[in-house]
């Protein structure tokens, strides 16, 4: 390591010779500024700056580059360099235009990843990357929206009430804000699915056996799950406050799924299908503030046209039934997987309801 004072010293010479040495100036040969001591001076004295100075300053600025030039594998293949740089210039070039002219820029793979460009069946160019078109489906809206599981053993009815105790306070704070209220809902909704798929997840791993398919349905209805709220989104613009609160809620509601779940499955899964019967609940009071005309029912976002193959001239009602059969489709699951673990068995001891939505 250098010490103090020979830190300071090479401060002190870079200070007087650098400008010198690593000026532009000095490639100039204008006499008459090295005349009068300006710019053009050469690297000593106050005369213009002969060939070998301009020799020497050339060699002192590549040096850095010839060296790192020379001891890489680049050096093998010199005598391309200069073709690829070409190429290079003109591809950022041309990158530039296209992202002036509104054109995506793709992303080159080194590692040969292949980017595909999916298109609609009219051969229209997919714009979404959240979600493929083979991923899309049309909702089942006649599902039985009534369907309740009463409660009994005492598990039961300690979902049951949990659900309605935490129905209170988000009637308190979003009263008939449907929008909010439904953009909150779905920021919870989607953590049941992905933290029961992750635990079986690491369930089969362990015990090394199949799980029934199980991890995918849970995972499909987290995504499903998300894919609402993506939709919310674009029709209620969350507040700052309200995005906090999606922080906390989702905090310790994720943790305390979390340790449920490993305690028991089926109350979990329990508590989940109350939840879903819950939103099937708020979707309603939705569409009736729509039929009523105290919520505007705006033009669909395109997302959700997408995902949900609706016809191009939907709206915010629409959307509100597919994302309500959804819920009843989630409620359904949920119920099923708790009597699954009710009658003794596991969740791989039978098939999962892979895309029943």
């Amino acid at each position: 390591m250098m010490t103090r004072g020979a830190t300071r010293m090479t401060r002190l010479m870079m200070g007087h010779m650098g400008p010198r040495y690593f000026s532009t100036a000095l490639l100039r040969s204008d006499a008459g500024a090295g005349v009068s001591g300006v710019v053009g001076a050469g690297m000593l004295h106050r005369f213009p700056a002969s060939p070998s100075e301009k020799s020497v300053v050339n060699w002192a600025r590549n040096y850095s580059v010839m060296g790192s030039r020379s001891a890489s594998t680049v050096a093998l293949n010199d005598d391309k360099q200069p073709e690829k740089d070409q190429k290079a210039e003109n591809g950022g070039g041309s990158a530039a235009a296209a992202s002036g002219g509104g054109v995506e820029k793709s992303v080159v793979s080194y590692w040969g990843v292949p980017q595909t460009k999916a298109t609609k069946p009219d051969g229209t160019e997919w714009k979404w990357n959240c979600f493929r078109p083979w991923e899309t489906y049309q909702a089942d809206t006649s599902i039985d929206l009534t369907k309740h599981h009463a409660p009994v053993t005492f598990l039961d009815k300690f979902a049951y009430w949990t659900v309605k105790f935490l129905r209170y306070p988000t009637d308190i704070f979003f009263q008939r804000r449907y929008g909010c209220r439904a953009m909150m809902l779905e920021t919870v909704a989607a953590v049941p699915g992905m933290v029961g798929g992750m635990l079986l997840h690491c369930k089969s791993l362990r015990r090394f056996e199949q799980s029934g398919g199980w991890i995918k349905a849970l995972l499909e209805e987290a995504e499903n799950e998300r894919m609402h709220l993506m939709t919310f989104m674009e029709v209620a613009k969350p507040k700052w406050y309200e995005r906090a609160l999606v922080f906390a809620v989702q905090g310790v509601f994720f943790n305390a799924y979390f340790v449920t779940y490993i305690l028991s499955p089926k109350l979990a899964h329990r508590i989940v299908g109350y939840l879903e019967e819950e939103a099937i609940h708020s979707y309603t009071e939705f569409l009736k503030e729509l039929d009523n005309g105290n919520i505007e029912n705006v033009p669909a976002p395109a997302i959700a046209i997408d995902y949900w193959r609706l016809p191009k001239d939907s709206t915010l009602r629409d959307v509100v039934l597919v994302v309500r059969a959804d819920e009843a489709h989630h409620r359904d699951v949920n119920h099923f997987a708790s009597d699954i673990h009710y009658q003794g068995q596991q969740l791989k001891d039978s098939p999962a309801p892979l895309g029943y939505h």
